[in-house]
């Protein structure tokens, strides 16, 4: 609760402060891994394909920064592997990353910024209770965005928290953490790029 009352006040105040602003929409690919396993004996985990959908409000300070909030469904995780059986481990989380961009005139940006996400569901036969509620993460990314609204971007997103909720088991740890690759498409409405 607290955590959704500061990213509230987050909102509140950009809004407050921000001179102009885009409402957008965008989809597109996870490419998705656990990190910092490297001690699991008996298992190990490979590249996972999901993907990701939401939309975004971009709040300008400027025609240079913006601070952009998403609301995005992503599905991601990792495909595991051991002695006995393969499967893919899929969380599917709500995640709110408040994005700071830097944009130039000619529509290419870079950003930068932290993420929450609430995980809704999960999938796994070999691990109960696979995933904490609740994850945090930092992003970083660049992209291109076009004067008629359409874009794309691509964002790295390294875990912070430790995603597992399981004790200790055939040689598995509990504590590995998020890895996703995003590439998005996107369209906005209100274009306020000169």
């Amino acid at each position: 609760m607290k955590k959704i009352m500061i990213i509230s006040a987050m909102f509140l105040t950009t809004t407050a402060f921000a001179q102009k602003f885009e409402i957008g929409a965008k989809a597109g690919v996870n490419i998705s891994n656990f990190t910092g396993h490297s001690d699991w004996q008996n298992a190990k985990t490979n590249s996972l394909v999901g993907f990701h959908a939401g939309g975004f409000v971009s709040f300008f300070l400027g025609n240079t920064f913006a601070i952009q909030p998403e609301v995005l469904f992503s599905s991601q995780g990792a495909k595991y592997q051991d002695a006995t059986h393969n499967e893919n481990l899929t969380i599917n989380y709500i995640n709110v990353p408040v994005m700071l961009k830097l944009r130039s005139i000619s529509g290419f940006y870079v950003e930068a910024g932290p993420q929450l996400g609430f995980k809704i569901s999960e999938s796994s036969s070999s691990i109960d209770s696979l995933a904490k509620t609740t994850d945090l993460s930092i992003a970083g990314g660049i992209g291109y965005h076009s004067k008629i609204g359409l874009g794309i971007g691509a964002r790295y997103i390294a875990g912070l928290s430790k995603v597992g909720d399981f004790k200790p088991h055939d040689g598995i740890n509990p504590n590995f953490k998020n890895g996703v690759i995003q590439i998005s498409l996107f369209y906005t409405l209100f274009n306020n790029r000169k």
